[in-house]
């Protein structure tokens, strides 16, 4: 993939998820349509599975759900 400059500046979080995705091997950096920059991925990144990574640290009660009623009611500034 090949971007301009102000492109990368404004895109670069998603250039840089793209990249860790693995979407896209390399992003090419030009300027005026002549590239100066390659951005790709380390080869040792750690892959963290971000689903799923509290499982097991702690439960929920099963009275979590017994306020929605109250809650929303104080959010909104109304009776519900």
């Amino acid at each position: 993939m090949i971007v301009n400059i102000f492109e990368a500046k404004t895109q670069l979080s998603r250039l840089l998820r793209l990249l860790e995705m693995g979407s896209e091997s390399s992003v090419v950096i030009a300027r005026n349509g002549r590239p100066i920059a390659r951005i790709v991925p380390l080869k040792n990144a750690p892959v963290s599975n971000r689903i799923g990574v509290a499982r097991g640290k702690f439960t929920v009660p099963d009275d979590f759900d017994a306020d929605n009623k109250e809650i929303a009611s104080l959010m909104t500034g109304g009776d519900l």
